[in-house]
């Protein structure tokens, strides 16, 4: 379980890194229809990380029994 932790928390990281990224670089797009798919895929890449984040709150209370006993 804490390998689950550590690596959901890791890639949560990468994943608003990368939503964040795309986020700040909108105004360089002078295209309106690459500017909404650049909006979109950012907001994608911010969804990802938030379900991450949730991966990594359930791994930390399963591993401290709050979820169940470990079998």
């Amino acid at each position: 379980m804490h390998m689950t932790l550590w690596a959901s928390l890791v890639f949560a990281v990468i994943c608003f890194a990368v939503g964040v990224n795309g986020l700040w670089s909108l105004h360089a797009a002078t295209d309106e229809a690459m500017r909404a798919d650049a909006h979109g895929f950012a907001w994608f890449w911010l969804f990802l990380g938030a379900i991450a984040l949730l991966m990594a709150l359930l791994a930390r209370l399963a591993t401290r029994g709050k979820l169940g006993p470990l079998d």
